[in-house]
């Protein structure tokens, strides 16, 4: 199996530069970890497919590693992705690995990561449920307690074009205190410390929209919501939710 470009064109420069046999060897370590992120990052950008989230290329995802975001292209088929097409930004929005065009989402990827230095993974959605609650109110109501694993209500920024930093500015207002929210005619962004963290959230929003929607159309009906007390006492049981080693 050849390598990857990520690892054959920092291989290159180190040999170029004349690099010490060390910084070399934390060279091919970070090369290693940039193409088990990729890889990471590929294999969830096409499970968003698969689970329904995203349409062809709709929604997009990053990872960081370091101060290198990775992130998916525009416009590119996830099913054709492969380790040669790794595309990486730094915080400032420069291209630093790739040749491939960023996502045209990248203004929201980059607030999330510079607005907290916790995240580590960004998911971007149009699920069709989240996108419908956007429509129709600017909060999901609380109707279950996994609204406490993204921070509390999920609030809904106003529409602004996409890609534009407009939109990155509403996202981090609606983003505050939380790790989700919802876009209005657009659909979701999430995030976490690592990729899984992150699509769970994603799945877990279209999850409690796709079920306000279902109740709440039961006519003569109004879904019963839980109260402030009742999500602060799931926060707390959530904290200690899962295996520990």
């Amino acid at each position: 199996m050849t390598r990857s470009r990520v690892g054959r064109v920092g291989a290159a420069a180190g040999e170029r530069a004349g690099q010490p046999a060390g910084r070399r060897a934390r060279e091919e370590v970070r090369e290693a970890v940039l193409e088990s992120a990729w890889a990471e990052l590929v294999a969830t950008a096409r499970r968003t497919v698969a689970d329904g989230l995203v349409v062809g290329t709709s929604g997009n995802v990053s990872v960081r590693v370091g101060d290198t975001v990775l992130v998916t292209p525009s416009g590119v088929p996830y099913d054709r992705l492969t380790p040669d097409d790794a595309t990486g930004v730094d915080l400032d929005g420069r291209q630093v690995l790739g040749t491939l065009v960023p996502t045209s989402e990248l203004p929201m990827h980059l607030a999330v990561y510079r607005a907290d230095p916790d995240a580590r993974a960004v998911v971007h959605t149009h699920a069709v449920h989240a996108t419908a609650v956007s429509l129709l109110v600017p909060e999901l109501p609380p109707v279950h307690y996994m609204a406490a694993a993204l921070g509390g209500p999920v609030r809904v920024a106003p529409y602004a074009a996409y890609g534009s930093d407009e939109l990155a500015r509403a996202m981090l207002d609606a983003l505050a205190d939380r790790t989700g929210c919802l876009l209005r005619n657009h659909g979701t962004i999430t995030y976490g410390t690592s990729l899984d963290q992150a699509y769970d959230r994603t799945a877990q929003l279209e999850w409690m929209c796709r079920l306000w929607l279902t109740a709440s159309s039961v006519p003569g009906r109004s879904p019963s919501l839980l109260t402030p007390d009742q999500l602060a006492e799931a926060t707390e049981r959530l904290r200690g939710y899962g295996q520990r080693g």
